[in-house]
Protein backbone atom coordinates (compact mmCIF):
# COMPACT_ATOMS: atom_id res chain seq x y z
CA UNK A 1 0.00 0.00 0.00
CA UNK A 2 0.87 3.89 -0.05
CA UNK A 3 2.17 5.41 2.93
CA UNK A 4 2.79 9.14 3.01
CA UNK A 5 4.80 10.16 6.59
CA UNK A 6 4.95 13.76 7.47
CA UNK A 7 8.08 15.15 8.50
CA UNK A 8 9.56 18.81 10.69
CA UNK A 9 11.98 20.14 7.88
CA UNK A 10 13.52 21.68 11.16
CA UNK A 11 14.74 17.80 12.33
CA UNK A 12 16.53 17.18 9.29
CA UNK A 13 19.61 18.42 7.46
CA UNK A 14 19.39 15.33 4.68
CA UNK A 15 15.36 15.12 3.69
CA UNK A 16 14.87 11.71 1.94
CA UNK A 17 11.97 11.42 -0.31
CA UNK A 18 11.41 7.98 0.24
CA UNK A 19 11.87 5.26 2.97
CA UNK A 20 11.01 1.89 3.00
CA UNK A 21 8.77 2.55 0.71
CA UNK A 22 6.91 5.32 2.74
CA UNK A 23 6.38 8.95 0.73
CA UNK A 24 7.82 11.82 3.12
CA UNK A 25 6.68 15.13 3.76
CA UNK A 26 8.77 17.68 5.16
CA UNK A 27 6.58 20.90 6.61
CA UNK A 28 8.69 23.61 8.13
CA UNK A 29 6.80 23.76 11.52
CA UNK A 30 7.91 22.46 15.01
CA UNK A 31 6.24 18.54 15.13
CA UNK A 32 6.28 19.35 19.63
CA UNK A 33 5.19 22.10 22.28
CA UNK A 34 3.13 25.16 20.21
CA UNK A 35 4.07 24.65 16.98
CA UNK A 36 2.74 21.24 16.81
CA UNK A 37 -1.04 22.46 16.24
CA UNK A 38 -0.44 24.10 13.34
CA UNK A 39 2.05 20.98 12.29
CA UNK A 40 -0.86 18.69 12.48
CA UNK A 41 -3.63 20.60 10.99
CA UNK A 42 -1.24 21.65 7.91
CA UNK A 43 -0.62 17.92 7.99
CA UNK A 44 -4.25 16.32 8.17
CA UNK A 45 -5.32 18.99 5.17
CA UNK A 46 -1.92 18.07 2.79
CA UNK A 47 -3.06 14.45 3.21
CA UNK A 48 -6.52 14.91 2.48
CA UNK A 49 -5.76 17.10 -0.50
CA UNK A 50 -3.62 14.67 -2.16
CA UNK A 51 -5.94 11.76 -2.10
CA UNK A 52 -5.83 9.81 1.40
CA UNK A 53 -8.74 8.79 2.97
CA UNK A 54 -7.75 6.90 5.97
CA UNK A 55 -5.14 8.95 8.61
CA UNK A 56 -3.13 7.99 11.73
CA UNK A 57 -2.81 11.02 13.66
CA UNK A 58 -0.14 10.56 17.03
CA UNK A 59 -1.24 12.84 19.94
CA UNK A 60 -4.02 15.75 20.08
CA UNK A 61 -2.92 18.92 19.14
CA UNK A 62 -4.39 19.00 15.88
CA UNK A 63 -8.04 17.70 17.14
CA UNK A 64 -9.28 21.28 16.53
CA UNK A 65 -9.79 20.06 13.01
CA UNK A 66 -11.37 16.75 13.93
CA UNK A 67 -14.74 18.46 14.26
CA UNK A 68 -14.69 19.87 10.78
CA UNK A 69 -13.31 17.19 8.95
CA UNK A 70 -16.27 14.61 10.08
CA UNK A 71 -19.29 16.87 9.17
CA UNK A 72 -17.28 17.69 5.62
CA UNK A 73 -15.66 14.39 4.81
CA UNK A 74 -17.32 11.43 6.80
CA UNK A 75 -15.83 8.24 4.45
CA UNK A 76 -12.33 9.85 6.02
CA UNK A 77 -11.32 7.46 8.63
CA UNK A 78 -9.02 8.69 11.66
CA UNK A 79 -6.97 6.63 14.04
CA UNK A 80 -5.80 8.52 16.69
CA UNK A 81 -3.25 8.11 18.83
CA UNK A 82 -3.67 10.24 22.11
CA UNK A 83 0.09 9.50 23.28
CA UNK A 84 -0.61 9.46 26.97
CA UNK A 85 -2.61 12.03 29.29
CA UNK A 86 -0.24 14.71 27.73
CA UNK A 87 -2.66 17.64 29.65
CA UNK A 88 -1.56 16.20 33.06
CA UNK A 89 1.96 16.63 32.75
CA UNK A 90 3.91 18.97 35.63
CA UNK A 91 5.07 20.99 32.35
CA UNK A 92 1.73 22.53 31.15
CA UNK A 93 -0.13 25.08 33.18
CA UNK A 94 -2.70 27.44 32.67
CA UNK A 95 -4.21 27.68 28.68
CA UNK A 96 -1.81 25.01 27.70
CA UNK A 97 -3.11 22.83 30.09
CA UNK A 98 -6.76 23.58 29.18
CA UNK A 99 -6.20 23.75 25.82
CA UNK A 100 -4.51 20.00 25.40
CA UNK A 101 -7.76 18.85 28.00
CA UNK A 102 -9.97 20.42 25.16
CA UNK A 103 -8.12 18.62 22.08
CA UNK A 104 -8.45 14.81 24.46
CA UNK A 105 -11.98 15.42 23.94
CA UNK A 106 -12.10 16.51 20.29
CA UNK A 107 -10.12 13.25 19.56
CA UNK A 108 -11.79 11.04 21.77
CA UNK A 109 -15.44 12.34 20.12
CA UNK A 110 -14.33 12.48 16.35
CA UNK A 111 -11.79 9.94 15.83
CA UNK A 112 -13.17 6.79 14.31
CA UNK A 113 -10.92 4.86 16.31
CA UNK A 114 -8.60 5.36 19.23
CA UNK A 115 -5.61 4.04 20.20
CA UNK A 116 -3.54 4.30 23.41
CA UNK A 117 0.07 2.51 24.47
CA UNK A 118 -1.23 1.47 28.09
CA UNK A 119 -3.61 -0.06 29.74
CA UNK A 120 -4.17 2.73 32.57
CA UNK A 121 -4.77 4.89 29.76
CA UNK A 122 -7.36 2.65 28.40
CA UNK A 123 -9.32 2.78 31.56
CA UNK A 124 -8.80 6.74 31.89
CA UNK A 125 -10.63 7.24 28.57
CA UNK A 126 -13.27 4.83 29.30
CA UNK A 127 -13.61 5.82 32.45
CA UNK A 128 -13.81 9.84 31.24
CA UNK A 129 -15.34 9.37 28.05
CA UNK A 130 -17.06 6.01 27.76
CA UNK A 131 -14.91 5.32 24.63
CA UNK A 132 -13.28 1.79 24.57
CA UNK A 133 -9.53 1.72 23.40
CA UNK A 134 -7.01 -0.11 21.26
CA UNK A 135 -3.90 -0.55 23.60
CA UNK A 136 -1.17 -0.88 20.96
CA UNK A 137 2.20 0.00 22.32
CA UNK A 138 5.68 0.79 20.65
CA UNK A 139 8.34 -1.86 19.86
CA UNK A 140 11.73 -1.35 21.23
CA UNK A 141 13.84 -4.09 19.48
CA UNK A 142 15.75 -1.74 17.34
CA UNK A 143 17.48 -0.90 20.65
CA UNK A 144 19.43 -4.35 19.53
CA UNK A 145 21.57 -2.57 17.10
CA UNK A 146 25.38 -3.08 17.89
CA UNK A 147 27.53 0.17 16.98
CA UNK A 148 30.06 -1.10 14.47
CA UNK A 149 32.52 1.98 14.38
CA UNK A 150 32.96 2.30 18.18
CA UNK A 151 34.18 0.17 20.98
CA UNK A 152 33.05 1.45 24.94
CA UNK A 153 35.45 -0.98 26.84
CA UNK A 154 35.42 1.20 29.94
CA UNK A 155 32.09 2.69 30.24
CA UNK A 156 33.56 3.74 33.71
CA UNK A 157 36.84 5.04 34.72
CA UNK A 158 38.15 1.13 35.87
CA UNK A 159 35.38 -0.93 34.28
CA UNK A 160 33.48 -1.12 37.71
CA UNK A 161 29.82 -2.33 37.85
CA UNK A 162 27.35 0.21 37.16
CA UNK A 163 23.42 1.70 37.07
CA UNK A 164 22.02 3.13 34.17
CA UNK A 165 19.49 5.63 33.51
CA UNK A 166 18.10 7.35 30.18
CA UNK A 167 15.40 9.96 30.07
CA UNK A 168 14.50 13.38 29.08
CA UNK A 169 15.28 15.56 32.24
CA UNK A 170 12.14 16.43 33.48
CA UNK A 171 10.95 16.50 37.88
CA UNK A 172 8.18 13.58 36.25
CA UNK A 173 10.82 11.52 35.48
CA UNK A 174 12.09 11.87 39.41
CA UNK A 175 15.53 12.45 38.18
CA UNK A 176 16.35 14.41 41.19
CA UNK A 177 15.19 10.85 43.47
CA UNK A 178 17.57 9.09 40.94
CA UNK A 179 20.55 11.07 41.65
CA UNK A 180 20.38 11.61 45.23
CA UNK A 181 20.28 8.03 46.01
CA UNK A 182 23.09 7.25 44.12
CA UNK A 183 25.25 10.38 45.99
CA UNK A 184 24.51 8.28 48.56
CA UNK A 185 25.88 5.12 46.91
CA UNK A 186 29.35 3.93 46.38
CA UNK A 187 27.84 2.51 43.22
CA UNK A 188 28.25 4.09 39.93
CA UNK A 189 25.76 5.45 38.06
CA UNK A 190 25.31 6.92 34.55
CA UNK A 191 22.73 9.36 33.43
CA UNK A 192 22.33 9.85 29.79
CA UNK A 193 20.14 12.85 29.36
CA UNK A 194 19.53 16.84 28.47
CA UNK A 195 20.71 18.27 31.51
CA UNK A 196 21.66 21.84 29.42
CA UNK A 197 17.37 22.05 28.02
CA UNK A 198 15.95 23.28 31.10
CA UNK A 199 16.74 25.33 34.32
CA UNK A 200 15.93 21.94 36.66
CA UNK A 201 18.83 19.85 34.65
CA UNK A 202 21.21 22.55 34.83
CA UNK A 203 20.61 23.00 38.49
CA UNK A 204 20.98 18.68 38.76
CA UNK A 205 24.00 18.92 36.44
CA UNK A 206 26.03 21.74 38.86
CA UNK A 207 24.99 19.41 41.59
CA UNK A 208 25.45 16.41 41.25
CA UNK A 209 28.61 16.23 38.53
CA UNK A 210 31.43 16.62 40.67
CA UNK A 211 30.07 13.14 42.56
CA UNK A 212 33.02 10.49 41.70
CA UNK A 213 30.52 7.87 41.25
CA UNK A 214 28.33 9.57 39.06
CA UNK A 215 28.35 10.10 35.11
CA UNK A 216 25.95 12.83 33.64
CA UNK A 217 26.32 12.15 29.58
CA UNK A 218 24.55 14.43 27.21
CA UNK A 219 21.93 12.78 25.11
CA UNK A 220 22.45 9.84 22.70
CA UNK A 221 21.21 9.16 19.47
CA UNK A 222 23.00 6.80 17.84
CA UNK A 223 21.36 3.10 18.53
CA UNK A 224 25.06 1.61 18.52
CA UNK A 225 26.90 3.66 21.03
CA UNK A 226 23.12 3.51 23.27
CA UNK A 227 23.45 -0.19 22.68
CA UNK A 228 26.70 -0.46 25.09
CA UNK A 229 25.90 1.32 27.73
CA UNK A 230 22.67 -0.69 27.93
CA UNK A 231 24.42 -3.75 27.11
CA UNK A 232 26.82 -3.36 29.83
CA UNK A 233 25.05 -2.22 32.72
CA UNK A 234 23.92 -4.43 36.04
CA UNK A 235 20.32 -2.58 35.69
CA UNK A 236 18.67 -0.02 34.65
CA UNK A 237 17.20 2.68 36.62
CA UNK A 238 13.42 4.28 35.27
CA UNK A 239 11.70 7.47 36.89
CA UNK A 240 9.51 8.10 34.59
CA UNK A 241 5.92 8.97 36.48
CA UNK A 242 3.55 9.74 33.86
CA UNK A 243 2.57 9.78 30.16
CA UNK A 244 1.79 6.17 29.72
CA UNK A 245 4.30 3.29 28.35
CA UNK A 246 7.64 4.81 27.76
CA UNK A 247 9.88 3.81 25.06
CA UNK A 248 12.97 3.87 26.53
CA UNK A 249 11.19 1.54 29.40
CA UNK A 250 10.31 -0.80 26.31
CA UNK A 251 13.51 -1.10 24.55
CA UNK A 252 15.49 -1.41 27.91
CA UNK A 253 13.50 -4.67 28.58
CA UNK A 254 15.12 -6.29 25.52
CA UNK A 255 18.15 -6.22 27.12
CA UNK A 256 16.88 -9.03 30.16
CA UNK A 257 18.34 -6.85 32.62
CA UNK A 258 16.86 -6.36 35.82
CA UNK A 259 14.74 -2.58 35.94
CA UNK A 260 13.76 -0.47 38.92
CA UNK A 261 10.94 1.40 38.04
CA UNK A 262 8.81 4.54 39.83
CA UNK A 263 5.78 3.04 41.06
CA UNK A 264 2.80 3.82 39.01
CA UNK A 265 0.08 2.12 37.14
CA UNK A 266 2.07 3.19 33.38
CA UNK A 267 5.11 1.04 34.40
CA UNK A 268 3.39 -1.54 36.14
CA UNK A 269 1.07 -2.22 33.24
CA UNK A 270 3.97 -2.00 31.11
CA UNK A 271 6.11 -4.70 32.93
CA UNK A 272 3.12 -6.88 34.26
CA UNK A 273 4.19 -6.06 37.61
CA UNK A 274 7.28 -7.43 36.93
CA UNK A 275 10.78 -6.12 38.41
CA UNK A 276 11.34 -3.72 41.00
CA UNK A 277 9.27 -0.19 41.88
CA UNK A 278 10.31 2.37 43.94
CA UNK A 279 8.12 5.61 45.22
CA UNK A 280 10.82 7.41 47.07
CA UNK A 281 15.13 7.90 48.15
CA UNK A 282 14.82 5.42 50.63
CA UNK A 283 13.06 2.45 48.45
CA UNK A 284 15.90 3.10 45.68
CA UNK A 285 18.59 3.75 47.87
CA UNK A 286 17.66 -0.09 49.43
CA UNK A 287 17.55 -1.14 46.21
CA UNK A 288 20.78 0.05 45.39
CA UNK A 289 22.30 -1.67 48.09
CA UNK A 290 21.26 -4.95 47.39
CA UNK A 291 21.88 -5.30 44.06
CA UNK A 292 23.66 -8.31 43.32
CA UNK A 293 20.21 -9.52 44.59
CA UNK A 294 18.44 -7.80 41.69
CA UNK A 295 17.05 -10.79 39.23
CA UNK A 296 13.79 -10.96 36.82
CA UNK A 297 15.27 -9.42 34.11
CA UNK A 298 14.63 -12.93 31.46
CA UNK A 299 11.35 -12.20 32.33
CA UNK A 300 11.15 -8.70 31.25
CA UNK A 301 13.11 -10.27 28.15
CA UNK A 302 9.98 -12.82 27.48
CA UNK A 303 7.29 -9.62 28.07
CA UNK A 304 9.17 -7.48 25.63
CA UNK A 305 9.37 -10.33 23.07
CA UNK A 306 5.59 -11.20 23.46
CA UNK A 307 4.44 -7.23 23.02
CA UNK A 308 6.96 -5.20 22.11
CA UNK A 309 8.36 -5.98 18.86
CA UNK A 310 7.89 -3.43 15.82
CA UNK A 311 6.51 -6.58 13.61
CA UNK A 312 3.94 -7.19 16.20
CA UNK A 313 2.81 -3.21 16.71
CA UNK A 314 3.31 -2.98 12.67
CA UNK A 315 0.57 -5.94 12.68
CA UNK A 316 -1.56 -4.22 15.36
CA UNK A 317 -1.85 -1.34 13.46
CA UNK A 318 -2.94 -2.90 9.92
CA UNK A 319 -5.60 -5.10 11.67
CA UNK A 320 -6.85 -1.72 13.39
CA UNK A 321 -7.29 0.04 10.57
CA UNK A 322 -8.91 -3.16 8.72
CA UNK A 323 -11.34 -2.25 11.30
CA UNK A 324 -11.81 1.11 10.63
CA UNK A 325 -12.25 0.35 7.25
CA UNK A 326 -15.17 -2.20 7.59
CA UNK A 327 -16.64 -0.30 10.73
CA UNK A 328 -18.62 2.62 9.72
CA UNK A 329 -20.18 3.17 13.12
CA UNK A 330 -17.80 5.93 15.70
CA UNK A 331 -17.33 3.75 18.37
CA UNK A 332 -17.18 0.15 19.33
Amino acid sequence: EDFTVYCSSKHYNKRLSLYKKAQLVYLPFEANGSGSVLYDILSVFHAIFTGHRHLLILGVSGALIMPILRFCMPQVKVVTNIDGIEWRRDKWRGFAKKFLKFSERLAVKYSTKLVVDNAAISDYVYEAYGRRCDIIAYGGDQALQKSNTTCFENLTADGRPYALSVCRIEPENNVHTILKSFSESTLDLIFIGNWKKSSYGMALHAQYSEFHNIRLLDPIYDVGELFSYRAGCSFYVHGHSAGGTNPSLVEMMHFGKPIIAYDCVFNRATMEEQGYYFSNENNLSEYIDEYLNLSEGDRLLSIAKRRYTWDIVRKQYSSLFLKAGADNKDTY
